[in-house]
């Protein structure tokens, strides 16, 4: 998948700035698309001179104006053309993963400490994931909001993300359980004291 298309779904939700389109890649889209906002703003550019989106200054009193995005025919022509090309498989390239398959001949400890900023990191995300769920559901249970909303892509993928990092809290909790075992001689799979707070 390239930025673009992650860029034309978020203009599914309506005319947005880059600053709005920055958010909402920040709260929404980062669960399955990491974009800087520099790469946003350049790739607005790009979609912009292909006409798949079009863009009107809005001009303020004492801020910068601003220009506004919103998607064209062409634009939802081109997405829905993505939504029929089969997707390539997920490529994980993950730092930590190298860390801990590393860990017997490193620094343990450290590579401890790095599974719980990893954790901390995933809960860091689940209550904001858990704040926008609240947000799109506006009251509403789950299976109302599916059957009822206009769009249900967006709770779709707010739900992989969530389920992503619960999975992550999990793995990291039986990681630092088996390192604790480890470090105080006990079998991998009989909890420590430290495992118990």
């Amino acid at each position: 998948m390239s930025l673009k298309h992650a860029v034309l779904a978020a203009l599914l939700e309506g005319e947005a700035s880059g600053y709005d389109l920055a958010k909402i890649f920040d709260v929404s889209v980062a669960n399955f698309w990491a974009s800087t906002p520099q790469q946003l703003y350049r790739e607005l550019d790009r979609l912009s001179e292909a006409g798949l989106i079009t863009a009107r200054v809005v001009e303020q009193e004492r801020r910068p104006n601003k220009r506004m995005f919103r998607l064209t025919e062409a634009g939802r022509a081109d997405l829905y053309a993505y939504t029929t090309t089969a997707p390539r498989p997920t490529a994980v390239r993950d730092e930590l993963m190298v860390q801990v398959q590393a860990c017997d001949s490193g620094d343990t400890e450290a590579v401890r400490g790095f599974v719980a900023e990893r954790m901390e990191t995933a809960r860091g995300k689940l209550a904001r994931y858990e704040r926008l769920r609240e947000w799109l559901l506006d009251g509403r249970d789950e299976e109302t909001y599916l059957r009822e909303a206009e769009r249900v892509g967006p709770y779709l993928t707010l739900l992989r993300g969530r389920l992503l990092e619960e999975e992550n809290l999990r793995w990291g909790e039986r990681v630092l359980a088996v390192l604790d075992a480890r470090a105080a001689g006990a079998p991998a799979g009989v909890p420590t004291e430290r495992t118990l707070r």
